[in-house]
């Protein structure tokens, strides 16, 4: 890792932290004990109760709270696009600082999303809604701009979303920086319960949830025995859920580097995923891909896993997969930007 040394005081803005569940809270957690580790005096602002509070006045006391935090920090990593990016570039605007965005997902598709239910795709969702966006909808999306304009790097974790983004926000690709996700060791198998597939993730229209539920209640699925976990849990029992598991399936309207998929990875898990995914290149030899909306075609993949020949194959598919990308190599990447 390259250490500079004007590098002292960090800060670190995220609206999620543990133990909520979610890349943002993973990312933030796992660099602020590698940074405390190395002697950095780190800070993470996070939404407590702020988060219950309407937009506008959720910013302005975000703000608030970082605004000394900001004034102090040599390096600000901000990790989303919206939420707290826009008291955090409004905050280091005022005190002459830069700071770096990791973009994550993509809040104003899903926003748009849940407000209309629209079964839209990510790849598709710039070039047909943006004429029918609310009067919120297009200001969030001019103040990304301006947010993603003051920045002084975008970090995606995929190619797939910097190549959505470029053209509607108004990106210079030299601005940005891929640094993938994290890819951790193997663990040891355990016992999968008998046929339980774990499906457990947000409740959101983007997260087709309710294709999922309905596929899962097919008669031809009852009748092999097949299960769908959809249990919200704290990280830790997530992931043993996981490790316990037949398989898992995500089947999002898009996702960009989701950590369930990651985890089913790390515990040699087979998996189902969506074709809508930004990790498509680097998971492609491992992984059964559906298009999240054919039904059919989910229900046929769920079926084909659940024969024992085709689920060993899988097995050992993903027990071969060997790419790895630490959390240490992570922060060295992100402290090459400076």
């Amino acid at each position: 890792m390259q250490n500079k040394p004007k590098i002292k005081r960090i800060l670190v803005a995220t609206g999620i932290y543990p133990p909520d569940i979610g890349g943002p809270a993973q990312y933030a957690y796992e660099l602020e004990k590698i940074w405390k580790t190395e002697g950095y005096d780190v800070t993470v602002k996070y939404f407590l109760f702020e988060r219950k509070l309407p937009t506008g006045i959720r910013h302005i006391w975000f703000l608030i709270k970082s605004l000394p935090s900001i004034f102090r920090a040599d390096f600000i990593l901000v990790l989303d696009t919206w939420s707290v990016a826009l008291p955090v570039a409004i905050g280091s605007m005022l005190c002459g600082k830069k700071f770096i965005v990791r973009t994550g997902g993509d809040f104003l598709w899903e926003a748009y999303t849940e407000r209309t239910n629209q079964k839209i795709l990510l790849r598709n969702f710039y070039r047909e809604s943006v004429g029918n966006f609310s009067i919120k909808e297009k200001l969030i999306f001019r103040v990304t701009k301006w947010i993603l304009k003051e920045a002084k790097k975008i970090v995606f974790s995929t190619d797939w979303q910097r190549e959505i983004w470029t053209l509607p926000y108004g990106i210079k690709k030299e601005k940005t920086t891929i640094i993938e996700n994290y890819y951790g060791e193997h663990f040891e198998n355990k016992i999968a319960e008998p046929k339980t597939f774990v499906g457990t993730t947000r409740k959101l229209t983007y997260k087709n949830l309710d294709s999922l539920e309905e596929i899962f209640r097919d008669q031809k699925i009852k009748d092999l025995g097949i299960n769908l976990d959809m249990r919200i849990c704290p990280r830790n029992d997530f992931e043993k859920k996981i490790q316990n598991s037949f398989a898992v399936i995500l089947i999002s309207l898009g996702d960009i580097s989701p950590n369930m998929i990651l985890d089913a990875i790390r515990y040699n898990k087979p998996f189902i995923v969506t074709h809508e995914v930004g990790i498509k290149e680097r998971i492609k030899d491992i992984s059964i891909f559906v298009d999240p909306l054919n039904p059919e075609d989910v229900k046929k993949k769920i079926i084909w896993l659940c024969n024992e020949s085709n689920y060993i194959t899988q097995k050992k598919k993903v027990e071969s997969f060997t790419f790895r990308h630490s959390w240490q190599e992570i922060s060295g990447e992100f402290f090459s930007l400076q």
